[in-house]
């Protein structure tokens, strides 16, 4: 008489074909002895096809070697294996139903691979496989939500180019490397010229239009990746060129200014042509002096202001050391 808690064979086949992932039970020479319901679903091979077996044979596409190096293994030695999704994309050839036909519709999976003593001398495998392809999609689409909160959070929304934000992070980060090696840093403010005339007369939508336009132009002047242009407010702009001497930034300044020059955006308004134009105020960090970012910004900050006192449409340089000498300044 059998023990009340006692499974039958029946009972148990039914527990292992109502449990939500594969089941394969393999002897010492890796034939299948019991396949369940799972994965007759996912393969499209029935337990009686599959059973006596060996894995290699059952599928018309082989299993992956690390899977058979693992399950060797196990037989081998007694070691328990895991295949993560991470690092074993599909070990198996398993599909989801309406996905059999297509590659890329192979099932992400997770596999655990147990030895099971079936004699003195004899080891059984029992392969567990879960299919870890909705975790898979929601790492994915997290992933996407995350790349996509980091961009808005470093990305003016009405440009495309760097915000101020960003800016002020990757500047701190470059005025210390600067120090370090002892390298030249250069900032230019750049502003477009009587633009609340222009929004005034053409109308936000075009301003915005006019923004972007600027914006684009800036960006395709630079030609390093450590070089930064970013929308600092307004029409106002701000570029960032590490290693840039004031000989040669005075040069880059004329080139920004003809590049928007060139654009020829209408501008009716203008009191100084019928275009857009820029002013722009440079100043460098050159070596051996003791100022802050602070001081390189104001020094910029000022030299604009004198290009638009000089006429607008041009370029001035400020040395940033004049910013501490004109105010006094405390270097410390």
């Amino acid at each position: 008489m059998k023990h009340p808690g006692q499974l039958t064979g029946a009972k148990a086949s039914q527990i292992f074909n109502a449990i939500n992932m594969g089941l394969v039970l393999i002897d010492a020479s890796e034939r299948i002895l019991m396949w369940n319901d799972w994965m007759v679903k996912h393969s499209m091979i029935n337990a009686k096809t599959a059973l006596q077996k060996t894995i290699s044979d059952v599928f018309s596409d082989k299993p992956s070697a690390a899977f058979l190096t693992s399950l060797r293994n196990t037989i081998q030695y007694g070691l328990p294996a895991v295949l993560s999704n991470a690092l074993h994309r599909s070990p198996l050839p398993l599909f989801n139903p309406g996905e059999l036909s297509e590659e890329s519709g192979r099932m992400h999976q997770s596999i655990t691979i147990t030895p099971l003593p079936a004699g003195p001398d004899e080891t059984h495998c029992l392969i567990q496989i879960m299919d870890s392809s909705a975790s898979i999609k929601r790492e994915k689409i997290l992933r996407s939500h995350s790349e996509i909160f980091r961009k808005e959070a470093t990305t003016d929304s009405l440009t495309g180019i760097y915000n101020r934000r960003f800016f002020d992070e990757h500047f701190k980060m470059a005025m210390g490397h600067s120090r370090r090696q002892q390298l030249p840093l250069s900032v230019f403010m750049v502003d477009i010229d009587f633009f609340k005339e222009y929004n005034d007369y053409y109308g936000h939508v075009a301003g915005d239009k006019a923004l972007i336009s600027v914006a684009k132009t800036l960006k395709s002047q630079l030609t390093r990746a450590s070089d930064i242009v970013a929308r600092y407010g307004g029409e106002e702009f701000i570029l960032m060129l590490p290693n840039m001497p004031e000989e040669l930034a005075m040069q880059f300044a004329e080139r920004l200014r003809a590049a928007v020059w060139e654009s020829a955006i209408p501008h009716l308004k203008s009191r100084i042509s019928e275009q857009i134009s820029i002013s722009i105020g440079i100043s460098t960090y050159l070596l051996g002096q003791d100022v802050t970012i602070q001081h390189l910004l104001e020094a910029a900050d000022t030299a604009l202001y004198k290009a638009k006192q000089n006429g607008r449409n041009s370029c001035c340089y400020l040395n940033a050391q004049s910013i501490i000498d004109l105010a006094g300044v405390d270097k410390s």
